[in-house]
């Protein structure tokens, strides 16, 4: 029998030492340029120069039309699409056990913009409720990057995108109610973050989420919201600009969700 001062414990594989099974493993090359982009965004989110939220201009939203007794309706009924494609995306991912980690929480935080962008443009000249529609978004953003890291990565990186990103999202939708940086920061900083896992090699083993799209989506609703007013005119005010930026912003789902399709016929990632 071996005493617990047996030189042999040391050497014998069968016996691994309580250090070994509970170390963790160094992190990987690409775990490491994660660390320290990470830190570059926490830097700037707290050092960065404040923005005073009451300095900041409220936008106007060009169409404030009520139909069916709602008042701006075209900003408030294409919500729906959020609930739609949160409510598909969940959907999928019950019929899978090797979603991405992040896709839950990506299709949650889809179901709770919903909510909180359409309780904010039932009254947006209220900038309180402007949180609601941040903390929404924080969730599914999260969630998102959460599946950027996992799929780039490794699972554990998407683990720790994942709770470090939905913490400094939503403190930072908090926070924005006097001080813009922060989620200027998680917004912007965030999406660069993903373009540049976008542009890195998919992980042995991933599923195989076309990141690209999801950018590709997300920069198209940026561009509706930056032309709302011309495309409200251009349209001969059928649609506004900021009721396609919903819409555009609920279909950057759409190559998660094409992702999960049922095995079988789900794509082969390319």
């Amino acid at each position: 029998m071996l005493r617990v001062n047996d030189p042999a414990q040391a050497t014998n594989p069968t016996l691994p030492s309580v250090s070994r099974r509970f170390s963790f493993a160094a992190p990987q090359l690409r775990e490491r340029y994660l660390i320290g982009a990470l830190c570059v965004l926490t830097l700037s989110a707290l050092l960065a120069p404040a923005l005073p939220a009451a300095a900041w201009h409220i936008p106007h939203f060009v169409d404030s039309r009520t139909w069916l007794g709602v008042p701006n309706a075209g900003d408030v009924l294409s919500n729906l699409a959020f609930l739609a494609m949160g409510v598909w995306g969940s959907e999928r991912i019950r019929a899978r056990h090797d979603a991405p980690v992040g896709a839950s929480w990506f299709f949650v935080g889809l179901i709770l913009t919903c909510l909180g962008s359409g309780f904010y443009h039932l009254d947006p000249d209220m900038p309180q409720r402007l949180v609601a529609d941040r903390l929404g978004m924080a969730v599914a953003f999260a969630g998102f990057l959460g599946i950027a890291a996992s799929e780039r990565i490794s699972v554990r990186a998407g683990e720790a995108v994942l709770v470090l990103m939905m913490v400094a999202g939503l403190l930072a939708a908090w926070v924005a109610r006097e001080n813009l940086t922060p989620w200027v920061v998680v917004q912007f900083g965030g999406m660069a973050l993903a373009v540049g896992l976008a542009l890195t090699r998919p992980r042995p083993g991933a599923l195989g989420v076309q990141l690209g799209g999801v950018i590709f989506f997300y920069v198209l609703a940026k561009l509706f919201e930056l032309g709302d007013a011309l495309i409200f005119e251009a349209t001969g005010h059928i649609v506004s600009g900021h009721t396609l930026k919903h819409v555009a912003a609920a279909l950057a789902a759409w190559p998660v969700i094409r992702s999960l399709a049922p095995a079988g016929s789900a794509p082969c990632p390319h």
